[in-house]
């Protein structure tokens, strides 16, 4: 066999074994949207504490909301506060770092929100660097550079879970509790409900 006509058997069998990508051409929906947004529309993001969080937030509309905002999202985004450390990476004979590491740290949970059960939480941990100039005010944009990178991998990284988790069929919320109506009695059967027509008695006679 040719080797030209490898990559097209290679795509003849991943389509006759039902594989599809997570990202591609996907039916619409009713109201127009692709299928993976139409799934994360289904997610209400709730506030994160913080400058951090805010932008996080914003990334993360901009991923889920791209039709819009959702009127009534059966799902919560809940996010906690945004931690950092940073250490140094490159250390010179004069024990000055040239390099720094940062490491950006949140947990993320998904919340039924008819049940309020957490279906889904992740710890998520993103590691970048940047380099340490002479210049004070070189260095900060290096490290905000890093810290905003840092966050569009989280996001990313959310993204990702939470479509996979939707995608994977998770179960409806199930729907408000209806109040049973009781059955009606049940009629004994020498009893008719619907009444005869009366017997009239016949006149006895006079003696």
């Amino acid at each position: 066999m040719s080797i030209k006509f490898l990559p097209v058997l290679a795509v003849l069998l991943l389509a006759a074994c039902g594989f599809e990508p997570m990202y591609g051409a996907h039916a619409p929906s009713a109201d127009g949207q692709s299928a993976p947004e139409a799934t994360l529309a289904q997610v209400n993001i709730g506030l994160i504490p913080n400058a951090e969080g805010v932008y996080l937030r914003n990334l993360l509309i901009d991923r889920f909301y791209r039709n819009g905002y959702p009127s009534n999202p059966p799902y919560s985004l809940s996010l906690t506060d945004i931690t950092q450390s940073v250490s140094d990476l490159d250390i010179t004979v004069e024990s000055e770092a040239t390099r720094r590491l940062l490491s950006v740290y949140t947990n993320m949970r998904l919340i039924n929100n008819t049940t309020g059960q957490v279906v889904l939480e992740r710890s998520l941990k993103v590691v970048n660097s940047y380099d340490v100039i002479g210049s004070q005010f070189t260095t900060r944009v290096a490290e905000q550079d890093a810290l905003e990178a840092a966050l569009a991998d989280i996001a990313r990284q959310i993204e990702l879970q939470v479509t996979l988790y939707l995608n994977r069929g998770a179960p409806p919320p199930p729907p408000a509790p209806v109040s049973a109506v009781p059955a009606p009695a049940a009629t004994p059967a020498h009893q008719s409900i619907i009444p005869g027509p009366s017997h009239p008695v016949a006149p006895q006679n006079a003696p």
